[in-house]
């Protein structure tokens, strides 16, 4: 098991790519903070990691925009674990439009979630990641922060500002021996593409190489890739997993 005696704190966890990453976490071994702002999601996710695999867990409710929320959640992770291994930042929502229809309101609250919210957790955890002087600090970005998308400027915005931020942190941390990198998803089977007709699914493939959508579970095992000890000489990486989209 590559992760036993681990600690994760993985936000947006109850669900889609973050309840990927956490099965996935488990496992190898690992004990799991399933943090999200629905907390009786989150306290289902562990009920069913904690029976599959009988590894500790906790569900934690934390608003990543609130950095006093983001402190709670890392001092009650300490608490129930005594230390913290990986932070894992892939909480994010969208809300999208093109440019002249964007509201003000809605280029606020995707930068409050995915760019301020990764910085939230990440000062929040890298305290006592310092002082423990090692850590894996894991953002999912997106293609998107890469490319660029019309109609979604505010996610593309904040996707690309994360990864601005792991490469800022990789070199900030580097020296304590916590390794900072991302992923950059291209299209991935969630429920939200699960509602999309065929129609729709068939055009999102067709601008990809490999013709098709990607699941979670491939976010899930690039993750465990940059939280083991096989990346342990990597930081300030962005991994494409998005089936040739952007090369």
């Amino acid at each position: 098991m590559r992760l036993q005696g681990e600690t994760a704190v993985i936000t947006g966890s109850a669900q889609g790519i973050g309840r990927a990453i956490a099965d996935l976490f488990a496992s190898e071994g690992a004990q799991v903070v399933i943090s999200d702002i629905n907390i009786e999601s989150a306290q289902k996710t562990v009920d069913e990691i904690k029976s599959k695999y009988g590894i500790e867990t906790a569900a934690i409710a934390a608003n990543v925009t609130k950095l006093e929320d983001c402190e709670s959640l890392i001092k009650a992770s300490l608490d129930k674990f005594s230390k913290i291994d990986i932070l894992v930042n892939n909480a994010g929502i969208t809300k999208d439009n093109l440019v002249l229809r964007m509201s003000e309101t809605d280029w606020d609250a995707v930068i409050a979630v995915n760019l301020k919210g990764v910085f939230n957790c990440i000062k929040a955890a890298s305290k006592p990641m310092l002082k423990a002087r090692q850590g894996r600090i894991i953002n999912i970005a997106s293609v998107v922060g890469q490319m660029g998308n019309a109609g979604q400027i505010n996610y593309s915005a904040s996707k690309g500002g994360v990864i601005a931020m792991t490469k800022t942190c990789a070199r900030e941390f580097a020296s304590r021996n916590i390794l900072v990198n991302a992923i950059a998803p291209g299209f991935i089977r969630t429920t939200m593409t699960d509602k999309l007709t065929q129609e729709q699914k068939d055009a999102m493939a067709s601008a990809i190489p490999l013709a098709r959508l990607g699941n979670a579970s491939d976010i899930a095992k690039s993750a465990l890739f940059f939280a083991s000890d096989d990346s342990s000489y990597i930081t300030g990486h962005v991994m494409a997993v998005n089936g040739g989209m952007y090369m």
